[in-house]
């Protein structure tokens, strides 16, 4: 059995776990948020390879974990390289699927839904460069669509009318959509809501989920995990006995606190 690190700012990492334990159910999984500098996108890039480092570090020691996934797609263009030099055991990022969207849209029109930090990222602009020269793509940047992902993990109702006149822009334009943030495919039937006409929406999590089973090889264990899966986040919440039932659901633990000096 191998432990697997899976960390994210918020809860949108969950969509990642998921696809990964689906895929490999008999692994044993630490999921961590660091909630307290919630939403990454508008950190330091110097405060989030801090704090990101940080936090990994400290886990990967605590659970000898084998591998990490950086399940948000800011951090993962950013802090990447620098724990790929402090950590012995490999890292997975998540990159918006820009590449398999170009290659199935038919209107070669296709939309990037993303936080603000990504849109702007100059890693993004050479995804598409690279890999949709045939496509327009549209970008929007939205923290509120992160919030709502939040919201929704937390039991409260999601308003597909508000979703809708975020996507405005896009509606009867796209016929692909990149959700270009992992707290997306937790309301990815609320945005498919949205439009009047079918519209294909691609995320990452199953391309992760393959890497990382490529990456660990095969389990040496068929038998069900003795370690309970994890949760921890870096900062209390008011709404965390909500969270903690979709995380029992999940297979996950009620959330425990990281108890993080502060820095």
């Amino acid at each position: 059995m191998r432990s697997v690190l899976i960390f994210d700012s918020g809860v949108g990492g969950l969509s990642v776990y998921q696809e990964i334990r689906a895929l490999l159910p008999h692994e044993h999984y630490v999921y961590a948020f660091d909630n307290a500098a919630f939403p990454y996108g508008e950190l330091e890039e110097s405060v989030l390879i801090a704090r990101t480092s940080k936090i990994v570090s400290q886990l990967v020691q605590k659970h000898s974990v084998d591998l990490v996934v950086i399940a948000c797609n800011t951090a993962s263009t950013i802090v990447l390289p620098t724990l790929r030099t402090q950590l012995d055991i490999p890292v997975v990022g998540v990159v918006p699927a820009i590449k398999p969207a170009a290659a199935l849209s038919q209107k070669k029109v296709i939309g990037l839904l993303a936080t603000p930090a990504t849109v702007k990222r100059r890693y993004t602009q050479e995804l598409i460069a690279e890999f949709a020269k045939d496509c327009e793509v549209l970008m929007i940047g939205s923290t509120r669509l992160v919030e709502i992902a939040e919201q929704k993990l937390r039991g409260e109702l999601v308003s597909v009318a508000e979703i809708q006149e975020i996507l405005s822009p896009w509606l009867e334009r796209v016929d692909g959509i990149v959700l270009g943030c992992t707290h997306f495919p937790l309301i990815k039937n609320e945005i498919q809501q949205a439009f009047s006409t079918p519209v294909q929406i691609i995320d990452s999590g199953k391309a992760i989920a393959n890497r990382v089973k490529a990456l660990l090889g095969e389990s040496d264990s068929k038998s069900k995990s003795v370690k309970a899966n994890i949760t921890y986040n870096s900062a209390a919440s008011h709404h965390e006995a909500a969270l903690n039932i979709f995380l029992i659901e999940l297979g996950l633990s009620p959330i425990k606190n990281l108890n993080l000096p502060h820095f």
